[in-house]
């Protein structure tokens, strides 16, 4: 029976008011283990039993009172199931995952696979993508304080193609999940992979501070739809890749402390109105792309970092004292093959192989990029970040907006490919497609593994 079929009971609408972002009582969350390691210096370093979690988009939301299989979204809101928000969150619910591998998520030991596309049972449509969160314990998030520490971690990229891409990135949020900041509104947390924020303000995610965000939320396939409001926080993106030469480390700073709702075109980089640098955020940030510098030959298959092979992938914050209560000045990058380290190209200048606040400004300056990074606060306003904490966040996915072409190919597609800063990688214009790549490379993967995190030098 579809939902539209039916009125609801007036017994639900009596139940005793409940003003939060729920969770079901139905199917119980069973967190993958994923161990990582703290380091205090180089071959120091303490294992750590952490889990992952999935983002709470990617659940069933249901309603849990009349019942299970009347979905509140699937897709589309069921309005007529709730006739406002606070009915939403007193009728509908969260579910649990008891196997992630449905979702194309599985671990082993210190290894993270996430599989590109999935069918999981009972579900009419496919799963496409994922979006984890490492976690300290079932209801928290770990927190991770960047400034004068370095974190690694091992990738196999080699069964990624174009228009796909491997993410692993902080975002300043709530360790809790938000339960905290949401007034009452959000009661399911960390445990069910609420709060996520982002540089983009994502106005994609259900719920904003456990309000939902279903006004204005069109019918696409889950996780996605837009609704009305956006949640914005620093972003740092370690790790944006495939297989086909092309990655990219972008830092992402807000002008505002902490996380904030949107609104429309208040959120900038998911604004509709294309006005992208309205937001709190800088959502273009300020990237270390190789291929975009002009050096095609040091990232992909058979090239200096090779990705036909596994390999480890260091990311250092320096700060002006080397503390971690200093200012941060540099973004450093270095990896190790077969046991060989491997530094990052020198670009633009023989002077730069990292990110800091002057290759930032030459950089700019260089593709006729906006300086939105640099009136956002630049690697100041990141740095306060950092030592608010961060959420680690790794997931794969396809691009609806761009079809991925802003990391693999020539963007903007139609822009002349001579022109400094608008080649990014090999893939073609045509490629990334979405409903293409869900249906020709659904078992595409990466694989994640031992990640570690400590002061600088002591995890690679």
């Amino acid at each position: 029976m579809s939902p539209a079929l039916f009125l609801i009971p007036l017994s639900i609408v009596l139940t005793p008011f409940v003003k939060a972002q729920r969770y079901g009582t139905l199917i119980p969350e069973v967190h993958p283990a994923l161990a990582w390691q703290k380091c205090t210096s180089l071959g120091s370093c303490v294992a750590q039993a952490g889990k992952v979690v999935l983002d709470a988009n990617w659940r069933w939301y249901h309603h849990i009172y009349y019942s299970s299989s009347y979905a509140c979204y699937d897709g589309t809101w069921h309005t007529e199931l709730f006739a406002n928000g606070e009915m939403l969150n007193q009728n509908c619910g969260l579910e649990g995952i008891p196997s992630y591998s449905e979702f194309g998520i599985t671990t082993s030991g210190n290894a993270l696979r996430l599989q590109f596309v999935t069918h999981p049972s009972g579900s009419q449509s496919p799963n496409v993508g994922s979006r984890v969160y490492l976690m300290a314990d079932d209801n928290t998030y770990a927190i991770f304080k960047p400034l004068a520490q370095e974190i690694t971690f091992d990738v196999d990229m080699s069964n990624l193609p174009c228009g796909i891409t491997a993410d692993i990135h902080f975002a300043e949020m709530a360790a809790d999940g938000g339960i905290a900041e949401s007034g009452g509104w959000n009661t399911s947390g960390a445990k069910y992979g609420t709060g996520y924020c982002g540089a983009q303000c994502p106005r994609d995610v259900r719920f904003v501070q456990g309000h939902p965000n279903y006004q204005g939320m069109g019918p696409i396939p889950p996780p996605g739809g837009i609704g009305p409001f956006g949640f914005c926080c620093a972003e740092m993106d370690l790790w944006q890749a495939n297989s086909f030469s092309t990655t990219a480390m972008t830092a992402h700073p807000c002008d505002i402390s902490g996380r904030s709702k949107c609104e429309e075109d208040q959120c900038g980089g998911s604004a509709p109105s294309g006005s992208i640098h309205n937001g709190f955020c800088d959502p273009h940030g300020c990237d270390f792309n190789p291929h975009r510098m002009g050096n095609p030959s040091f990232y992909g298959t058979g090239n200096t970092v090779d990705t036909t092979r596994r390999f480890t992938v260091v990311t250092q914050f320096i700060t002006d004292d080397g503390t971690p209560s200093g200012s941060l000045v540099e973004i450093r990058r270095k990896y190790v093959q077969n046991s060989v380290p491997i530094s990052n190209l020198a670009i633009l200048d023989p002077s730069f192989d990292s990110i800091t606040s002057a290759y930032c400004d030459q950089q700019k300056a260089a593709f006729a990029d906006t300086t939105i990074f640099q009136t956002k606060g630049g690697l100041s306003a990141l740095g306060a970040a950092f030592k608010r904490g961060m959420v680690l966040v790794l997931s794969i996915y396809d691009d609806r907006d761009a079809n991925m072409l802003w990391l693999d190919s020539q963007y903007p597609p139609n822009a002349d490919p001579n022109i400094l800063g608008v080649t990014r990688g090999i893939c073609a214009t045509t490629s990334g497609v979405p409903a293409d790549v869900e249906a020709t490379f659904p078992t595409s993967s990466v694989m994640i593994s031992n990640i570690k995190f400590g002061p600088i030098g002591s995890t690679a």
